[in-house]
């Protein structure tokens, strides 16, 4: 892959749908146990930059995601974010907030035309943090956030791995999520 402002993030610009091909392990509060969830994604990834901070420029990806389950009309999960690439320091940068009021950066150093990578986050890190309201901190709490990316020019998976520790059952449960997403348009 051709090197460009947006380093290694330049892949994923443009429209992403996956069918039921997620897969979803988490604790389902409902049936008070961890359970699997199939569901359809689609994400959208629009370039914006240079952003200019201090002596060198950022450049980053507007991006939004939401994901179904099997039948249903509104999405059971979506979020908002950004990427951003720091290319004179070879970073990668994701930050987003999900609904339940969490939100995290989650980072890693990556070469500029890598086309597989990993970004991670930790409770308490000044730089690749996680943050939530005192109120979901009471029932859970996000401890760590590691994911890997694989890009090709067609397709991009990845495979994450949440650290939640319940509070009321006293247990760590690690949500994984994974998926691979095909390209429908380099249009946004």
């Amino acid at each position: 892959m051709a090197t460009t402002p947006w380093g290694p993030l330049a892949g994923l610009i443009g429209t992403w749908e996956s069918g039921l091909d997620g897969l979803d392990v988490s604790f389902h509060s409902d049936q008070g146990k961890l359970g699997e969830t199939k569901f359809r994604e689609r994400t959208t990834f629009a370039p914006f930059g240079p952003v200019t901070v201090g002596p060198h420029p950022l450049y980053g990806l507007d991006y939004r995601t939401a994901t179904w389950r099997d039948g249903d009309v509104a999405p059971f999960h979506s979020e908002v974010g950004y990427w951003m690439w720091d290319g004179e320091n070879h970073q990668v940068v994701r930050c987003f907030i999900v609904p339940h009021a969490t939100t995290l950066i989650a980072g890693g150093t990556v070469a500029p035309d890598a086309t597989s990578f990993k970004l991670e986050s930790s409770l308490g890190s000044s730089t690749y943090g996680i943050l939530s309201t005192t109120y979901l901190n009471s029932l859970a709490q996000t401890t760590r956030f590691d994911v890997t990316y694989d890009v090709t020019a067609e397709s991009f998976s990845y495979d994450q791995t949440t650290v939640v520790e319940y509070l009321r059952t006293a247990a760590t449960i690690l949500h994984t999520d994974r998926n691979t997403l095909h390209l429908v348009s380099r249009d946004v």
